[in-house]
C-alpha cells in the first residue's frame, strides 16, 4: 500500500473516532435529563469502546443518531470507493510487473536471432501509483565462429538450392551469383564481426596462412558443389561478380579505416555475416574461374581505388586465390599488378616488398610450378613475363652497392627462375621477335650489338683451333673462355677491344 492510501485511511479513522465521541456525549447527555446521573453507572475505558462504538451501533438507539452516522458513512464513502480502487490499481500494477519479469526472462531464452537488437520494455517499479517502464538489458548472443557455422551448411541442401535459382533465373546468371552469395550470408548469420575479425588477420598473417581464409572451413562437398556449379556461369556474369564483391569488401574497408580516424562522417557498416559470404564465394569464383581475375586487370589499374598500401593484402589474396586455379595466371597477374610497384614510392616500404616478395616466392614454390610455369610462358600469344618486368626484376635484382636492402637476395633468388620464363619460347617466333626488339631498344642497344659481335668471334675463334694442335688448342680454348667471360660481365667493352682481340688471333674484324 503506498503513501496516500495510508494518509485516507488515518484520516478516515480520525473522522470515525470523533463521530463515536459525538455519539457517547449525546447519549450521556440524555441519561442526564432522564434523571439517571446519580444512578449506577457501568464504568467504561473511552479509547477501547471507541472502536467497537464505530463499527456497530445500538439497535435501540434514536433515530436521529442512527441518522447521523449513517450520513456520515454515506459522505466518506465515495473516499473509501476511491481508496479502494487505488489498492487494487497498486496490487494489479505490481502483480503485472512481476508477470512482465518473469516473461521478460523466459523471451531472452527463447528469443530468436533476428530480434536480439530490440530493447524490451518490461514493467518495472510503482512509483505515486503509476507503472515505470524500466528498459531490459541487452541478452548476450552466444559466440559462434566461421567453422561452427560452416558445419551446418548441408551440399544436399545446397545443390537443391541452386537447382531452384538456376530455373527461376535461367537467363539472368549476376542474379543467380547474388542468390548464392546470400545463401552463404544466411549461414554465417550468426559470425559476429569479432569471430572474423579479417583486416586485421590479412595484416599480420603470411601469404601462407592468407591464401586459406576462410575456405578452409568449407567442407569438401559444399566446395564441390559450389566450383562444379560456377563453372557453368560466364565469364561477363563472373566478372560482374567479382567486381562488385571487391567493391563490397573496399567499402567495409574504408568503414574500418573510417572509424579507426574517428570520423562522424562514415557510411554504414555492411554486417559481418555479408563479408565472410562475401569473401566464400569469391574465393570459390577465383580458384574455379581464374581468368576473370585478368580480364578485369586493366579496370584494377585504372581506377585509384583499387590502388594503394591499405589495399595490397587484399589484391595479394585475390591473386593468391587465382593462383590455386592457375600458377600462369597467378604470376601474369603478379607480373603486371603487383611488379610495377616496386618502382613507384611505395617500393621503398619494406611491408610492400615483403608482401610482394612473399607471393611470388609461394607461386614459385609449388609442386611442379617451374615447368607448369614455362609450358604457359606464352599465353595467348603474349609472355607472361615480358621484356619491361624483366628489367624490373634485374634492378631489384642488382641495385648498386649502396642501394641493397634486406630484399634484394630475395629477389637475386627468384630472379633466375623469372628470366628462364621470360626467354622461354620457341626461337624465330613472335614472341621471341618481341624480346629482341625489347632489348635492342634504349641504352642497352649498344651493348647489345657488341655482345653479339662477340659471339660471332667466339665461333671464329673456335673454329680455328679446331684446325691446330691439340695442345695449342687447349691453351687458346681457355684463353677465349675468360676473354669472352670478361667482356660479358664487363659493362664498359667498347669495340677497340674486339678490335686487339681479333688482332690476337690473326682474323679479320669484319664478318
Amino acid at each position: 500500500m503506498d503513501e496516500n492510501s495510508a494518509l485516507i485511511e488515518s484520516i478516515l479513522r480520525e473522522q470515525e473516532e470523533e463521530e463515536a465521541e459525538r455519539y457517547g456525549k449525546k447519549v450521556n447527555n440524555e441519561r442526564t435529563q432522564n434523571g439517571d446521573a446519580y444512578g449506577w453507572q457501568t464504568v467504561s475505558y473511552q479509547k477501547r469502546n471507541r472502536k467497537a462504538l464505530s463499527k456497530t451501533l445500538p439497535a435501540d438507539s434514536n433515530g436521529d443518531i442512527h441518522i447521523g452516522a449513517s450520513s456520515a458513512s454515506e459522505v466518506f464513502r465515495p473516499i473509501e470507493l476511491h481508496s479502494e480502487e487505488r489498492r487494487r490499481k497498486a496490487l494489479e500494477a505490481q502483480a503485472a510487473a512481476a508477470s512482465g519479469d518473469s516473461a521478460g526472462g523466459g523471451s531472452k531464452r527463447d528469443s530468436d536471432d533476428d530480434d536480439e537488437d530490440s530493447n524490451a520494455e518490461v514493467s518495472g517499479t510503482v512509483e505515486n501509483g503509476e507503472v515505470k517502464k524500466v528498459k531490459t538489458k541487452k541478452p548476450k548472443k552466444p559466440k559462434v565462429t566461421v567453422a561452427e557455422a560452416a558445419t551446418k551448411i548441408d551440399a544436399d541442401h545446397l545443390g537443391a538450392f541452386l537447382a531452384d535459382i538456376t530455373a527461376s533465373y535461367e537467363k539472368q546468371q549476376d542474379i543467380q551469383l547474388m542468390r548464392l552469395a546470400d545463401y552463404f550470408g544466411r549461414a554465417f548469420a550468426s559470425v559476429s564481426s569479432a569471430q572474423f575479425p579479417w583486416l586485421k588477420t590479412f595484416k599480420e598473417s603470411t601469404v601462407a596462412k592468407l591464401v586459406d581464409i576462410p575456405l578452409s572451413h568449407i567442407s569438401e562437398n559444399v566446395y564441390k558443389t559450389s566450383v562444379d556449379w560456377i563453372g557453368h556461369c560466364s565469364t561477363e556474369a563472373l566478372g560482374s561478380f567479382v567486381l562488385w564483391s571487391l567493391d563490397s569488401i573496399l567499402a567495409d574497408l574504408t568503414n574500418h579505416q573510417g572509424a579507426a580516424r574517428g570520423s562522424k562522417k562514415v557510411a554504414q557498416q555492411a554486417p559481418s555475416k555479408s563479408q565472410v559470404a562475401i569473401f566464400v564465394v569469391l574465393a570459390m569464383v577465383l580458384r574455379r574461374k581464374p581468368d576473370v581475375l585478368i580480364n578485369l586487370l586493366p579496370v584494377m589499374k585504372e581506377s585509384p581505388k583499387y590502388q594503394g598500401q591499405d589495399k595490397l593484402p587484399i589484391t595479394v589474396w585475390l591473386i593468391a586465390q587465382a593462383s590455386q586455379g592457375d600458377l600462369v595466371v597467378g604470376l601474369y597477374t603478379w607480373v603486371h599488378f603487383l611488379l610495377p610497384i616496386l618502382s613507384s614510392k611505395s617500393s621503398s616500404n619494406p611491408l610492400s616488398r615483403d608482401l610482394i616478395l612473399q607471393s611470388v616466392e609461394r607461386i614459385l614454390s609449388s609442386p611442379k610450378a617451374r615447368p607448369i610455369l614455362l609450358n604457359g610462358a606464352v599465353r595467348k600469344g603474349e609472355h607472361i613475363v615480358p621484356p619491361s618486368a624483366l628489367d624490373l626484376l634485374m634492378r631489384a635484382s642488382f641495385p648498386a652497392a649502396s642501394a641493397r636492402v634486406k630484399a634484394t637476395e630475395r629477389f637475386e633468388a627468384v630472379y633466375p627462375t623469372l628470366k628462364e620464363i621470360s626467354l622461354a619460347g620457341s626461337p624465330g617466333s613472335k614472341t621471341m621477335r618481341q624480346n629482341d626488339k625489347a632489348l635492342a631498344v634504349g641504352d642497352d642497344f649498344a651493348h647489345h650489338s657488341l655482345l653479339k659481335d662477340a659471339d660471332k668471334y667466339c665461333k671464329l675463334i673456335l673454329g680455328r683451333l679446331s684446325q691446330g694442335h691439340g695442345c695449342m688448342k687447349s691453351m687458346v680454348l681457355v684463353s677465349v673462355a675468360l676473354a669472352v667471360g670478361a667482356a660479358i660481365v664487363s659493362q664498359n667493352i667498347q669495340p677497340e677491344d674486339l678490335k686487339k682481340l681479333a688482332a690476337m688471333f690473326n682474323f679479320p674484324l669484319t664478318l
